[in-house]
C-alpha cells in the first residue's frame, strides 16, 4: 500500500520526511491477503474499542510493503488516523540514545568498561539497598557501573513502574518524572537513589538511558536535543522526531482513551506541545511512523542510509548482540522468555519458548504508550507499529507479531 509522505514538522518551514521506497507486498515476499487480515484485525480492536487507532508498517528487503493507518486520531475526535499522525514514543527513544552513545565510542570518546564515575562523579556515592524485615539497608557496590551496563540495564538501577519493592518506592517519591528540571537533575536524583541490585547481576529495566543521554550531554557539550538532531535525525532525514512539537502540529498528536478501556485507570500522556527543560534519553521523544520507519531503515541497513553512515557495521552488530550471560538474572516481565538484551534492544535468543514467532537475532523494543517495532534480519524484514494505547500494548505487540509473520512467504 502507498505511504502517504509526512507533513511539515516543528516547524512550517521543515523539510518533509522522505518516504522509504515502496513495493507491492506480493514482489517482496509477503501475502497481500493476509496483510489485509492483519489490519482488518487492528480495525476489529478499534470498533471494540480496544485503541483509538494504529498505524502498522511492514518491510521486507528494503522496501514498504504495507502501511496502513486505522481508526482514529483520538476518541474524542472523529479525524482519521493519518500516516503522519505524529506519536509519543517513549522508551523508542532509548534506541537512539543508544546509538548516539555507541557513536561517541567509534569516535574514542569512551569505552564500553569505563566505569560510569568517570563521567558523573556523583555515582561514587551509590550504594545498593538490601531488603530485610521490612526495612533497606545499604551496603557497598562490589564494583562499579560501567558504560555497558547503562545500555544493557545491569546497572542496579531501576524505575518506578516495574515494580514496588522499596527501593522502587523511593524512585516513586523521588520526582523524576518532572518534566521542568534537567538531565544533569535527574542524574543528581539519581545518584543519592540506592541500586536495586549490585552492578551486573540482574537485568532490571530503568533509569539507565536517562544517565547515558546525560553523558552524551558531558562528552559532546551539546544538549541531549541538539546532540540527537545533529548527528542522527537530521541525517537520516527524521524531520519530525524531537523532544516536543509545534502548535501548528497540535491535530495531528494522537491521544489515548482518557481512561484505560481494560479498567478504571485514568490515562494521562504528556503534552507535546510543551517544550521540556528535561530531554529524556529514556523516553522523551515525539516522532511519525515514517520518521521512525528511517531509523529502522538504517539499522537494517547495518548502520546507513541514503549514503548518510550513522554508525559502524561491526558496531551496530555488537549492540544486536546477546549480552546478558548465564548468570545474569531478568527481573521483572518486560523482557519476553527466551530473550537476552543487548545494547539497547532486546535480542531474541532461540526460535522457541517466546509465545510468538520471529527469528533469532531479531532485535526491538518498545513503547509504554504502545508503539513498536522490530529489525528480523534473517527474513529481511522490518515492521513499525505505533498506537497510544498505554496498558494494551502487551496485547497488540503480540497480535502484530503473529498476523506480519502469517504473512511472510
Amino acid at each position: 500500500m502507498n505511504a502517504q509522505p509526512a507533513t511539515a514538522g516543528k516547524q512550517a518551514d521543515t523539510p518533509q520526511t522522505p518516504p522509504l521506497p515502496q513495493a507491492r507486498p506480493e514482489s517482496l515476499g509477503l501475502s497481500p491477503s493476509r496483510l489485509q487480515l492483519m489490519s482488518d484485525a487492528f480495525k476489529r480492536e478499534v470498533d471494540k474499542g480496544t485503541i483509538p487507532g494504529a498505524t502498522v508498517m511492514v518491510a521486507r528487503r528494503g522496501q514498504i510493503g504495507w502501511f496502513e493507518a486505522i481508526g482514529r486520531q483520538g476518541p474524542a475526535v472523529s479525524r482519521p488516523l493519518a500516516h503522519d499522525t505524529i506519536f509519543r514514543i517513549f522508551s523508542m527513544t532509548k534506541p537512539i540514545v543508544s546509538v548516539g552513545i555507541m557513536m561517541l565510542l567509534e569516535e574514542g570518546r569512551l569505552l564500553l568498561d569505563d566505569p560510569v564515575t568517570k563521567f558523573i562523579p556523583e555515582f561514587s556515592k551509590l550504594r545498593v539497598g538490601v531488603e530485610h524485615d521490612g526495612k533497606l539497608n545499604l551496603v557497598p557496590l562490589l564494583r562499579p557501573i560501567t558504560i555497558q551496563d547503562l545500555l544493557r540495564h545491569t546497572s542496579g538501577l531501576t524505575t518506578d513502574n516495574t515494580g514496588n519493592s522499596l527501593v522502587q518506592q523511593l524512585y516513586k517519591h523521588a520526582g523524576l518524572r518532572n518534566r521542568k528540571i534537567t538531565n544533569a537533575d535527574v542524574v543528581k536524583m539519581i545518584a543519592e537513589l540506592p541500586l536495586i541490585c549490585q552492578p551486573g547481576a540482574e537485568w532490571n529495566y530503568s533509569r539507565s538511558t536517562d544517565v547515558l543521554g546525560r553523558i552524551i550531554e558531558i562528552i559532546s557539550g551539546k544538549s541531549l536535543g541538539v546532540f540527537l538532531t545533529e548527528r542522527i535525525l537530521a541525517p537520516l532525514q527524521m524531520t519530525e522526531t524531537a523532544f516536543f512539537t509545534g502548535e501548528e502540529n497540535a491535530t495531528r498528536i494522537a491521544e489515548p482513551f482518557p481512561v484505560d478501556p481494560w479498567g478504571d485507570e485514568k490515562i494521562q500522556l504528556f503534552n507535546p506541545l510543551e517544550r521540556p527543560a528535561l530531554e529524556s534519553g529514556g523516553g522523551g521523544l515525539v516522532s511519525t511512523t515514517m520518521d521512525y520507519a528511517r531509523f529502522c531503515q538504517m539499522l537494517f541497513n547495518g548502520g546507513t542510509l541514503d549514503g548518510e553512515r550513522i554508525i559502524g557495521r561491526k558496531t551496530l552488530e555488537l549492540m544486536a548482540s546477546d549480552h546478558l550471560d548465564a548468570g545474569v538474572r531478568v527481573g521483572g516481565s518486560l523482557l519476553p522468555l527466551g530473550h537476552g538484551f543487548g545494547l539497547g534492544f532486546a535480542v531474541r535468543r532461540q526460535a522457541g519458548i517466546a509465545p510468538f514467532p520471529s527469528s533469532t537475532g531479531t532485535f526491538f523494543w518498545s513503547g509504554a504508550a504502545g508503539t513498536f517495532f522490530w529489525i528480523d534480519p534473517k527474513e529481511n524484514m522490518f515492521a513499525v507499529f505505533m498506537s497510544q494505547g498505554p496498558n494494551q500494548r502487551p496485547y497488540t505487540r503480540t497480535l502484530l507479531r503473529n498476523l506480519v509473520y502469517a504473512a511472510v512467504e
